[in-house]
């Protein structure tokens, strides 16, 4: 996995840094968030950023130590199979069987503070769709479209049904938004040929002396920017260096995905790198999952059913790699040129965090392997994207004769009902369009099940009395309390991995069942 890694996650690093001044400077693609980190830096400058970042600070440190203390204690409560806070009935025991339980998860309450309420509200109703409606329904046809008598992760059962209809709506909301920023940039870019650019940059109409300072500023930053380049043929050599090493390694680490096909998806990667760049920067909407589920189905379809599915998904590592990182490296180059950074630093940075990724990433992968049952559908880690991608791969080589009953009919009217949703998104108003569900969300509980929805809602029902309390604290506060709970969860999973390395297991089974009083 290392290997794979160093040879991979550096291709899209040197794929478009000739085009930071283009992206940056002669289209001024906002790169929202990028946008939002370089005042929020800049803002640490200034007396009252500097006396509210501390505040910030503190507040993460205290919701931290509360995170890391709660999970410590649950930790003592589940010592068996549903044992513990995690699997806490709140609802009764019947909407428990159907996952709807709150599992006291500071990491997923931290998530609902974080993420718009529209996101948290359209988990929730997928999971009421899914485990409320659609599974029971389902269900109760065991053993005529499907056998009943199947294990709970053989995609020929129930299984099939969670992750196929999961996939319909993942690919139309994917596909639906790939075609919108496309036409987007298409339409952008003629706009900008023809000098009749709708770009969101600052208004020219300016008094003449804000005019003046805002455009002795731009002229700083571009000097700025511009004084560390980073030569076009260091960048070119990089690239064509690295695919050549790429080229001959993959292959052999993955058998069946030949040379020929790491060669092609190389050749394609730079433009698919340019329009994920370039609508990142327009929408701040990064689609690399679904470039990524492109080359998929390509190549897993190309390779067929000898070896398709791990080429597939090597390939589709592959191409994510690329355009992640370039999209990434592009924001921060916009974080750089509006903070007066150095652009040959911010790509020194780049590499050096992408070394350590290649190395961390997989050894706390290796971690998590270890000490838990990663992908179980039944365990706390059921890494739903992992079992998605793949059965995104079996269906690209076997076809989809492998469905259970009625599951393809199911699935495509989902996939159309996602696509509809979107474009109604986009054509109603704003104040219409806000309580409309995004299918991308709804998708993901069908699969994993209810009780993360459950946790995130709870995070959003906490932010919005906040806000109607005091909207000012919740804006300025709410950020780092949610870290804080998601980081001091995360951290207590490191010394629960070594424990469960270690067969030390916790010493009490906090159980709830029904009642022995008749």
């Amino acid at each position: 996995m290392i290997g794979f890694l160093f040879v991979v996650s550096f291709l899209g690093l040197f794929s478009l840094v000739p085009l930071r001044k283009v992206m940056v400077m002669d289209y001024k693609l906002t790169y929202p968030s990028g946008t939002a980190t370089a005042m929020l830096i800049n803002s640490f400058h200034t007396s009252t950023g500097a006396e509210l970042a501390g505040k910030q600070v503190r507040c993460l440190g205290k919701y931290l130590s509360m995170s890391l203390s709660w999970s410590c204690f649950k930790w003592f409560f589940s010592g068996g199979k549903s044992c513990g806070f995690d699997n806490f009935p709140i609802l009764g025991l019947t909407l428990y069987k159907s996952t709807f339980y709150f599992d006291f998860s500071p990491t997923y309450v931290g998530c609902g503070l974080i993420c718009p309420h529209i996101v948290n509200c359209s988990v929730l109703l997928g999971a009421i769709i899914s485990w409320g409606f659609l599974w029971p329904f389902i269900s109760q046809y065991a053993g005529d479209w499907y056998p009943a008598d199947l294990e709970s992760n053989n995609v020929k059962g129930l299984y099939g049904y969670k992750v196929f209809i999961a996939i319909s709506l993942i690919l139309g909301d994917g596909l639906y938004n790939l075609c919108k920023i496309m036409a987007i940039t298409v339409n952008e870019i003629c706009n900008k040929s023809s000098k009749q650019s709708n770009l969101p940059v600052t208004a020219d109409a300016l008094a003449d002396g804000e005019a003046s300072k805002l455009l002795t500023e731009q002229r700083r930053r571009d000097q700025i920017f511009l004084k560390d380049g980073i030569p076009s043929w260091f960048a070119a050599a990089g690239f064509v260096g690295l695919a050549a090493v790429s080229i001959v390694t993959i292959p052999v680490i993955f058998p069946p995905l030949k040379w020929y096909l790491v060669l092609s998806s190389y050749i394609i990667a730079p433009a698919l790198a340019f329009c994920n760049s370039y609508g990142t920067g327009l929408t701040d909407w990064s689609l690399v999952t679904t470039y990524g589920k492109i080359g998929l189905f390509i190549i897993a379809s190309l390779v067929g059913t000898n070896g398709g599915v791990v080429a597939g998904l090597a390939a589709c590592g592959v191409m994510m790699a690329i355009v992640a990182t370039a999209a990434d490296l592009m924001q921060d180059f916009k974080t750089g040129y509006l903070t007066l950074s150095s652009a040959k630093s911010m790509f020194a940075s780049q590499l050096v965090g992408t070394a350590m990724g290649c190395v961390i990433a997989p050894l706390t992968f290796w971690l998590f392997w270890t000490a838990f049952d990663i992908g179980s559908p039944d365990g706390p880690y059921k890494a739903p994207y992992g079992v998605i991608f793949r059965e995104m791969a079996i269906l690209s080589t076997e076809g989809v004769s492998e469905l259970p009953k009625h599951c393809l009919a199911i699935c495509c009217g989902f996939f159309v009902a996602s696509l509809i949703i979107n474009l109604v998104r986009d054509i109603t108003p704003k104040k219409i369009s806000q309580f409309i569900p995004i299918p991308m969300a709804m998708a993901v509980p069908f699969y994993i099940g209810a009780y993360f929805a459950i946790d995130m809602f709870v995070g959003t029902v906490i932010l919005f009395a906040w806000q109607r309390m005091n909207r000012k604290d919740a804006e300025d506060y709410a950020g780092a309390v949610a870290s804080g709970l998601i980081c001091g969860d995360g951290i207590w999973t490191i010394p629960s991995a070594i424990l469960s390395i270690f067969r030390i297991t916790p010493p009490i089974c906090m159980y709830f069942g029904p009642s022995l009083i008749s």
